[in-house]
């Protein structure tokens, strides 16, 4: 993890308002979850009320009654966290593998683990970065096959490996330092890529349109586009038209290219990795478009499929998760950089959507022409490379995007990534799970 080429926002400026009595409970309840109060939960401290649901739903998910034991669900942990490289993660599940009797010997690498784990490595992988190709066959496959997993024990590790693949994102969106008390904790290390030339000089890369925002207007003409589109009569597309308006946001994301100086992974994160050459492709040049169609939201949406059935397998987990997605997705303050009294439900809503684009997943009721009105190139760009690369992100990257935003904003876009990510990924998962059940 190059954690010295990202921005620390943590070290910077963190709102511990020791006035603020909900935040000294949450930081409480953080303490006695983790022994510590972590750089990742002092980060999200920005936002009280979605740290409170994202600590409900990972204590849940990691410390109290469930399917899988313990040891098993930090494990799953770092696998799901080494397919994005991200050591920081990997290094505080280690520590509570061990705390909770795992054997140390599996912290070798999945060469010593329970075949049970090693099968379940290919559906973490597709999982993690092509979501849309996992089918019932897979998860018929661990659940018939000789370590069997229940069907609970399934959803339990698959919901896992979502929580901890989108939180990778997170962490090296907002680039997060390691804890002090880790190796080379607060520190930069000598194999960093230099933040010069970290991204080609393809003119749609991240690093070529650091200055779009300012060329297209900047907050000022952004604002201006949200309050139009509020105040505008809702367009009565035709079906013909949305479809075309999502495959030409689909294609433009294909276009946008990342840093092709893809770090190497180290050692000690490899170990937990099969087959770290797989990685994400764009869905938009999937192999065939008539095996993988678009997934359409109104066929198996969350709200209607995916809660229900998460509910059914394990206990009481969709309601947290329904929780924390719309938290994410609805928090405001009402304001914009220095601005106040801003409606940001049109930007929040074009953020979302087009993560879900990136992933294939189509809104039959969005209009999204809004996603290419609100998202400048420059952003698509973070957006995409925080969700399908994170770890290929630097600090020039996250520098030069929303320059007149806030922390705490820039932070708030990172959550809704991180949410948006996992219900996209989650989406398939369950489905997959729901075509194996019928």
């Amino acid at each position: 993890m190059v954690t010295e080429n990202i921005i620390c926002v943590c070290c910077q400026v963190v709102p511990v308002d020791t006035e603020d009595e909900q935040t000294k409970l949450l930081f409480m309840e953080a303490f006695i979850q983790n022994n510590r109060v972590p750089n990742i939960i002092q980060l999200m401290s920005y936002h009280p009320d979605y740290l409170d649901c994202f600590l409900k739903t990972q204590h849940y998910l990691l410390h109290e009654d469930g399917p899988l034991p313990f040891d098993y669900r930090h494990y799953i942990s770092i696998m799901a966290c080494g397919r994005h490289q991200c050591s920081y993660l990997i290094k505080l599940q280690a520590q509570e593998f061990l705390l909770h009797g795992g054997n140390p010997e599996w912290l070798k690498g999945i060469d010593y683990v329970p075949q049970k784990l090693k099968d379940f490595l290919e559906i973490n992988k597709i999982l993690a970065h092509r979501p849309w190709l996992i089918t019932k066959e897979h998860i018929e496959k661990l659940i018939a096959g000789k370590n069997r997993w229940s069907l609970s024990e399934l959803t339990h590790a698959l919901i896992l490996c979502t929580h901890f693949h989108a939180l990778s994102t997170f962490v090296f969106g907002c680039g997060l330092n390691d804890e002090i008390d880790f190796q080379n904790g607060h520190t930069f290390s000598s194999n960093h890529v230099d933040n010069d030339d970290s991204y080609s000089s393809d003119s749609s890369s991240l690093s070529d349109s650091a200055n779009n925002s300012d060329e297209e207007g900047g907050l000022s003409a952004l604002m201006a586009r949200m309050k139009e589109l509020t105040e505008r009569k809702e367009e009565e597309l035709t079906i013909e038209e949305r479809l075309k308006d999502f495959a030409k946001v689909e294609s433009q994301s294909a276009e946008i290219t990342t840093s092709q100086k893809i770090p190497s992974p180290r050692a000690d994160i490899l170990r937990y990795v099969e087959d770290p050459n797989f990685t994400y492709k764009d869905f938009a040049k999937r192999d065939s478009v008539t095996e993988i169609p678009s997934f359409r939201a109104q066929d198996y949406s969350w709200e209607e499929h995916g809660f229900s059935l998460a509910n059914r397998l394990y206990n009481e987990i969709g309601t947290l998760l329904d929780d924390k997605f719309n938290m994410a997705y609805n928090l405001t303050y009402y304001t914009m950089g220095n601005n106040t009294q801003v409606d940001t439900s049109s930007f929040r809503k074009a953020i979302w959507s087009y993560i879900h684009c990136m992933y294939g997943i189509r809104h039959d009721d969005y209009n999204y022409g809004e996603v290419n009105q609100l998202l400048e190139r420059n952003l698509k760009a973070y957006i995409k490379t925080v969700t399908c690369y994170p770890e290929r992100l630097t600090k020039k990257d996250y520098d030069g995007v929303m320059k007149e935003f806030k922390h705490s904003e820039k932070v708030h876009v990172n959550l809704m990534l991180l949410e948006a990510r996992m219900q996209a990924e989650l989406l398939y998962a369950l489905r997959a799970v729901m075509k194996y059940m019928t």
